[in-house]
């Protein structure tokens, strides 16, 4: 149950690299990412019906058997298998039935038979039903084919989950179905982590924030920000608009002071780099504590990592398409581990291709792509970073490891859904 207490944040130095490092490969930087994250958000008690999306802080534990009594599986009719045997058997029937959610309230005499329908519990004196329209009666006797199974279309009781068992473990983001599964047992309510806030800022003199305002032929509509915000949300994070900060250190600033007092970590695009008007980054280095990591990867090299009174930064690049594939790889797992579900690799299949393409080593590539009819992957016309569309256009993306490579038509490549990143 909550006590209130909050867990550690993150140390000032989790992303600190070796001195020398230049360009990071891409496993590298996920690993010490995953060794340097920690869960950062509180508990709490909620009622089970109210808990999708929330990730559980503690197992869940079957607070009663699924089923809870041996029922039948079917409408039909019920006996004691035992009393029967192979060819035309005929059984008097009983009066009254057995109905779920009202039991037959008596047992059935040894070589008679009751009417049962789906779901009720079985009566005493009946381990069996066969199926209605295996079946004859004139109201007061049963005809049917022999032999039937023992226990044949009923159900035993806690076949699905035992009273007592785990239903669900810590670090499960509860989905529809586990709420099901979760009410079925009893479990009326759940501990779970508190959501983690994620606060979004765009920086950049160029960027214009309102998409209905009228543009100059030097300045750009903010793609990322919705873009980043509906990730969040989709990742069940509580989202936190930062809004959009010129490039000037002290309005930069502000926003992340801002950022730090009302969420768990702040993710930045633009500015990120070393260059002369890349804000963020001189800012995070002056004033906070910044491990700027050049990541072995196209799209998306400069990822500035970074501690901000305490909340760590996630600086991303300002292309959209740059920023939105940094997201998936890296915030994408970072968050789940920071929100307690613990580190989420991305889901990848090896499906043929229906491109070709040829690669130098050095460099992991990120290629928008979908799967044709076929389940081949096809990837978008131009890998242009700037192309926008073609993030609209894919369904995933196809993973070019870092060595050299030259693919054809047919070979087998590494595609990662969108679906699999919770998109």
């Amino acid at each position: 149950m909550s006590d209130g207490l909050t867990p550690p944040r993150l140390r000032n130095d989790c992303f600190a690299m070796p001195q020398g490092v230049a360009w990071v490969p891409v496993e590298e930087a996920l690993s010490r990412l995953r060794s340097a994250l920690t869960p950062v958000v509180a508990t709490e008690p909620l009622k089970t019906a109210r808990s999708v999306g929330r990730v559980l802080a503690a197992d869940a534990v079957a607070r009663r058997a699924n089923p809870p009594a041996a029922n039948s599986a079917v409408d039909g009719y019920g006996f004691a298998q035992a009393t029967t045997g192979a060819g035309v058997q005929r059984l008097p029937l009983v009066a009254g039935r057995a109905a779920a959610g009202q039991p037959f309230d008596g047992a059935v005499p040894v070589g008679s038979a009751i009417r049962i329908l789906t779901g009720a519990i079985l009566p005493e004196g009946v381990d069996t039903v066969v199926l209605e329209e295996d079946c004859a009666t004139d109201g007061a006797t049963l005809a049917f084919d022999g032999p039937v199974r023992r226990g044949a279309n009923t159900r035993n009781a806690g076949e699905d989950v035992i009273a007592g068992a785990t239903a669900l473990t810590a670090g499960r983001r509860l989905t529809p179905a586990d709420l099901a599964l979760l009410s079925a047992l009893g479990i009326a309510t759940v501990e779970v982590h508190r959501p983690l806030r994620v606060a979004v800022l765009s920086t950049g003199d160029e960027i214009l924030g309102d998409p209905a305002a009228d543009a100059r032929p030097h300045q750009i509509f903010d793609a990322n920000r919705p873009m980043l915000l509906a990730m969040a949300a989709a990742w069940g994070c509580v989202p936190v608009d930062l809004g959009h900060a010129k490039d000037a250190p002290e309005v930069i600033a502000a926003c992340l002071d801002r950022g730090a007092r009302e969420a768990d970590v702040i993710l930045t695009s633009g500015g990120a780099s070393a260059g002369d008007e890349d804000h963020v980054s001189a800012l995070l280095r002056a004033r906070g504590q910044l491990s700027s990591w050049r990541i072995a990867m196209k799209p998306g090299r400069p990822l500035a990592l970074a501690m901000w009174e305490g909340v760590p930064v996630f600086g991303l690049p300002g292309n959209p398409v740059a920023a939105f594939v940094c997201a998936l790889i890296f915030a994408r797992p970072a968050f789940a581990a920071m929100s307690g579900e613990g580190w989420r690799s991305p889901l990848a299949f090896t499906v043929p291709a229906a491109f070709s393409k040829r690669k130098k080593a050095g460099r992991r590539e990120y290629l928008r792509a979908r799967l044709d009819a076929a389940g081949r992957a096809e990837v978008f016309a131009s890998e242009g970073s700037g192309r926008i569309s073609g993030l609209s256009w894919a369904a995933g993306l196809v993973e070019l490891p870092d060595d050299a490579a030259e693919i054809a038509p047919g070979d087998p490549v590494r595609y990662l859904p969108f679906a699999g990143f919770g998109l």
